[in-house]
């Protein structure tokens, strides 16, 4: 049984790159039933150019220009809301997709009823399309280790500890929408669509890389760190408010899965797991300024474990001992 298709897409001053992108969707072996696109007040020629491809695409492609500006996560609840396919696959505007990428994503969920949702991984480009030598999934640290718990159940105590399913890559049951809205102002779409989904089922982890993914200045979020000078910095731009944000960002999980659990068939063991998160991020904003100090604290948390289920174990000590 085949599935309609949807692709959720939204823009915003992004003509660089978008007719690439809008090519690459066209030129699928497997096409979309329809194309949804949600602008966000573009003023650079991004309407126009969906416009024209609007006329002349093989598929049925629909423009929505907001009357006031949303932010990529509100547009892009918007966008997905419109969309009428059973499957809903999301798209940036910088990106370029390999013409099998729907295609795969439809077998990954014909071959089983309890995937819910699929993602893959992606090889990185640079703003002149050029290859740069690594996969999405290397800029997270996403292992081997861990795409096997993602594909096996353990999706949760995966990203309890690191984001890791970008929004371009991914795809989910459009029946599953209505339990993930609305959105948080201060939440990532992506992030809050798959830990929810992670509370709710299955996922099929696709590891062959099924899109180019763009790396360049002006995108909202990019992949991970490649070099060590990026993974230094980055840790030291991880302030203690950094960890009381994302603490917040926990608690609304937390609601969320308790205002739902119903619905949701991994809530309990994901609740359980959110209230220990809590306060290793707790842990993580308060520890003193000085070094001395900090040591029993640390110590204390990492005997418990702590380091190594909510965050990245040696390297979050480390930083914790030497960076803050």
């Amino acid at each position: 049984m085949a599935f309609s298709f949807s692709v959720a897409m939204c823009t915003f001053n992004g003509v660089r790159f978008l007719g690439a992108q809008l090519a690459s969707i066209a030129a699928q072996d497997r096409s979309p039933d329809e194309l949804i696109i949600c602008d966000d007040g573009s003023s650079d020629g991004c309407i126009e150019l969906v416009r024209d491809f609007a006329r002349r695409s093989p598929f049925s492609t629909r423009l929505v220009v907001n009357d006031k500006k949303l932010g990529s996560t509100k547009n892009f609840e918007k966008a997905i809301s419109l969309c009428q396919g059973a499957i809903v696959a999301l798209a940036d505007q910088d990106d370029i997709w390999y013409r099998h990428k729907l295609r795969r994503i439809e077998q990954a969920f014909l071959r089983s009823n309890e995937v819910i949702s699929a993602f893959s991984d992606a090889d990185v480009i640079d703003d002149d399309s050029r290859l740069l030598g690594t996969r999405l999934w290397d800029t997270f640290y996403f292992n081997r280790a861990e795409q096997f718990q993602f594909a096996n159940g353990q999706a949760p105590n995966v990203l309890l500890k690191h984001p890791i399913v970008t929004g371009a890559t991914m795809a989910f049951r459009r029946e599953c929408f209505d339990l993930l809205t609305p959105i948080p102002e201060k939440q990532i779409h992506d992030r809050w669509i798959s830990f929810l989904l992670a509370a709710r089922g299955k996922f099929e982890v696709i590891t062959d890389p099924l899109m180019q993914y763009r790396q360049h200045r002006g995108q909202q979020v990019g992949p991970g760190a490649r070099t060590l000078q990026d993974r230094m910095q980055r840790a030291r731009l991880m302030t203690a408010d950094s960890y009381l944000y994302e603490l917040e960002r926990f608690c609304e999980f937390r609601d969320r899965l308790e205002e739902c659990r119903s619905n949701f068939p991994y809530a309990e063991y994901t609740l359980n797991e959110i209230k220990r998160k809590i306060p290793h991020l707790e842990h993580r904003a308060r520890l003193p300024r000085t070094r001395i100090a900090r040591i029993p604290m640390i110590l204390r948390e990492a005997l418990n474990g702590a380091y190594w289920r909510y965050s990245a174990g040696w390297n979050s000590i480390a930083k914790d001992l030497v960076i803050r």
